[in-house]
C-alpha cells in the first residue's frame, strides 16, 4: 500500500468520525420534554361549599411513553444549596416500569416504589418552585414548577 492510499483511507474515517460527532445526535445525551398543568379534578360535592372547592391536582406529561426508572421532586432553593436535599417525592423502579406518558403528583406508578420504603409524598406550598427529576435508563430530564404559578422553565 503506497502512502497516498493510506493518507486517503485515514482522511475518510477523519471525515466519518468527523460527521459522526458533529452532524448525528450519537454521542448526545438523550434528554426529556417535561411540562404540567394544575387541574381541579375531583369537584367538592358538600353542599354547604361554594363552588370551586376542588382539589388541585399537578399533572406532569412527557413527550414520549417512557419506562422511568426514577422519579424525584426537590424544591429549587434547597437544591441550588445543597445537591443532597431531601426529596419530597422519590420513587425507583424495583425491575420493571410500565411506560407512561402522563402522571401525577403523588401518583404510584406500576413497577416503581419509594425509594425509602414506608415514605408518602409531602405536600407542597404553592408560590414555591420546585424540580423534578425524569430518569428512564440513559435518558434523563428535569423540569422546574410551582403549585399554582405559571410555568416556570424546562430544560
Amino acid at each position: 500500500m503506497t502512502k497516498k492510499n493510506l493518507f486517503l483511507i485515514l482522511f475518510a474515517v477523519g471525515l466519518a468520525v468527523v460527521y459522526a460527532v458533529w452532524f448525528t445526535g450519537w454521542f448526545t445525551p438523550q434528554t426529556v420534554q417535561i411540562f404540567h398543568t394544575n387541574r381541579n379534578l375531583r369537584p367538592n360535592l358538600r353542599p354547604n361549599l361554594q363552588r370551586g372547592g376542588a382539589l388541585p391536582s399537578l399533572i406532569f406529561g412527557v413527550n414520549r411513553q417512557l419506562k422511568l426508572t426514577e422519579l424525584k421532586v426537590v424544591p429549587l432553593a434547597g437544591f441550588q444549596t445543597n445537591q443532597n436535599v431531601l426529596p419530597l417525592w422519590h420513587l425507583v423502579s424495583d425491575s420493571n416500569s410500565v411506560p407512561v406518558k402522563v402522571f401525577f403528583y403523588g401518583q404510584t406508578i406500576r413497577g416503581m416504589k419509594p425509594a425509602i420504603k414506608g415514605t408518602h409524598p409531602a405536600s407542597l406550598e404553592p408560590n414555591t418552585t420546585y424540580r423534578l427529576f425524569v430518569v428512564a435508563g440513559k435518558v434523563k430530564g428535569e423540569h422546574d414548577f410551582e403549585l399554582g404559578g405559571q410555568l416556570s422553565g424546562a430544560k
